[in-house]
């Protein structure tokens, strides 16, 4: 029987038992069924106990493992945070590093066009200069011939 059920019994003994003579607060009860009563709460009492304590530690137990639980879990977000921020720092310094990569590239591009450019432009100034010595020799001497003729027909 439980605890609860056994004090109840006893009260209702108490409600139900004859008053004393000339003593209204007083009653006559049965010691024998009494003390069985308070025996079993006795008895009662520790299993009762057991199990209050049994559920303590049980809810104990449980605090303690959703404590671990949410240390672990705001351990995982930190990490997972320090990860990001290290990912977006490294995207940060590509980005950079890809930006800087792009201007020099075009610097040199830059660089090797104007040096085209120069070799392309020298190359046609000696092209010209062959070209102009080449005419200047050609009017020579067709001036010459044009001399020769006129020399011979006097």
């Amino acid at each position: 029987m439980k605890m609860e059920d056994l004090v109840n019994e006893l009260q209702e003994m108490v409600n139900d038992a004859k008053g004393m003579p000339f003593a209204s607060d007083k009653v006559m009860l049965s010691r024998d069924t009494v003390l069985d009563i308070l025996d079993e709460i006795e008895d009662a009492v520790p299993t009762e106990v057991r199990q209050a304590k049994n559920i303590v530690n049980d809810r104990n137990q449980i605090l303690s493992q959703a404590k671990k639980e949410a240390e672990e879990i705001i351990k995982q977000a930190e990490e997972r945070r320090k990860a990001m921020i290290n990912q977006h720092e490294i995207t940060k310094q590509a980005q950079a590093q890809a930006v800087e990569i792009l201007s020099e590239a075009k610097s040199k591009a830059a660089g090797v066009k104007k040096a085209a450019n120069q070799y392309v432009d020298d190359m046609m100034k000696t092209v010209e200069d062959s070209l102009a010595k080449q005419y200047n020799e050609i009017k020579k001497t067709r001036q010459n011939i044009l001399d020769t003729q006129k020399k011979s027909a006097r």
